[in-house]
């Protein structure tokens, strides 16, 4: 459910993202030619001719936005990370735009100005509209709503640290299913999280359940099961992800210094 979910995220961002191009595009022509705060050319080109552009406009965008990530999902992914990548797909388009403009200009040309109130008024709205659906998701999940099923696999420290995590952010969307792990007994909890069964148990569990992502948090004397478990996940198509025990790398290291 959280793939046809995350899909159907997708083609919302794409449609609202080039809803916000155009409200910009159209914002920008009418703050540069008609609001008074810019000095007046003595002729400039109609908003139905700048609009003609929008036709190659919108996809390049759409398609620096795809380069740079952002229509990746938004669980744990930083506002400044998603700021900065929109500030760099912008960049990249203003430029490439200036250029075409002062390779092609003519007398009554393109307004580079124009161009850059785009360039400043895009970024902006771009940024505040991927705010507010971030909030709203956040609010969505945080309700008990587009959770994201998952299985631990291992019980380390490193397996706690992740639990506690996901209960101080209950706006990621992460229902956490259980745990199978073969250094502690079955039935063991932690939060409220119960250990399941042993490790081997996984062949059973993927095809019976329909889970979104696999979490590996074995501890370090466990890491020569990761290539088994990787391959089970991979065979059955389950997304995995690895929690590394730092805090054991960590003791390990400090005895081989010593």
């Amino acid at each position: 459910m959280i793939k046809e979910n995350q899909g159907l995220l997708n083609k919302i961002h794409v449609v609202l993202d080039a809803v916000v191009i155009v409200i910009s595009y159209v914002l920008s022509w009418y703050l540069r030619f008609r609001s008074g705060i810019f000095e007046m050319d003595p002729w400039y080109l109609s908003l139905q001719v700048y609009m003609s552009v929008l036709i190659f406009i919108i996809p390049g965008y759409l398609l620096l936005y795809y380069i740079f990530q952002l229509y990746t999902p938004k669980r744990v992914r930083g506002r400044r990370l998603e700021a900065w990548n929109i500030l760099q797909a912008n960049t990249i388009w203003y430029f490439w735009c200036l250029f075409l403009v002062l390779l092609f200009q003519t007398p009554d040309g393109f307004s580079r100005t124009m161009i850059f109130v785009f360039y400043c008024i895009n970024i902006f709205l771009e940024v505040l509209e991927r705010n507010l659906i971030r909030m709203a998701l956040r609010k969505i999940r945080s309700q008990g709503f587009n959770q994201k099923h998952i299985l631990l696999i291992g019980y380390s420290r490193a397996a706690e640290q992740y639990i506690d995590r996901i209960f101080q952010n209950p706006d990621w969307g992460y229902s956490i299913r259980g745990i199978l792990a073969d250094n502690v007994p079955r039935g063991t909890e932690y939060r409220g999280i119960k250990v399941l069964g042993r490790i081997d148990n996984l062949e059973i569990v993927l095809p019976e359940n329909k889970l979104d992502e696999i979490v590996i948090t074995l501890g370090l004397a466990e890491y020569h099961k990761l290539e088994k478990i990787v391959k089970m996940c991979e065979k059955s198509g389950v997304h995995t992800k690895f929690i590394p025990d730092y805090n054991k790398c960590n003791t390990y290291k400090n005895r081989i210094q010593k």
